[in-house]
């Protein structure tokens, strides 16, 4: 459903490492808003939902909620590091429509 490439993986693994709560993984959803419609939202949490699908990718769990799966099919999510920004960038084939920010879609 999802892939994270070898640097988001590095990203992802740095942050849980360097948390001072108790991380069990990495909770993407899908929320309305952002230029285009919605906007990707991603955080470290501690455990799923109930209701979450729990995706493994290289030793990490990410969760996913049932109303932002059929929005991120396919997605791969990268860490970019780059002279004016660095941050996590999305591949999503669902989308109709990015934003310049990379962080939303319609």
């Amino acid at each position: 459903m999802i892939n994270l490439t070898h640097s988001a993986v590095n990203a992802i693994k740095s942050a849980i490492s360097s948390s001072t709560h108790p991380t069990g993984g990495l909770r993407v959803m899908i929320e309305a808003g952002g230029c285009n419609g919605f906007k990707y939202k991603m955080g470290l949490v501690e455990e799923p939902n109930p209701d979450d699908a729990v995706i493994e990718c290289d030793g990490l769990k990410v969760f996913v909620d049932n109303k932002s799966r059929e929005h991120l099919i396919g997605t791969t999510i990268d860490f970019v590091m780059a002279l004016e920004s660095s941050g996590f960038t999305f591949h999503n084939p669902n989308t109709t429509a990015n934003c310049s920010c990379g962080k939303s879609f319609g």
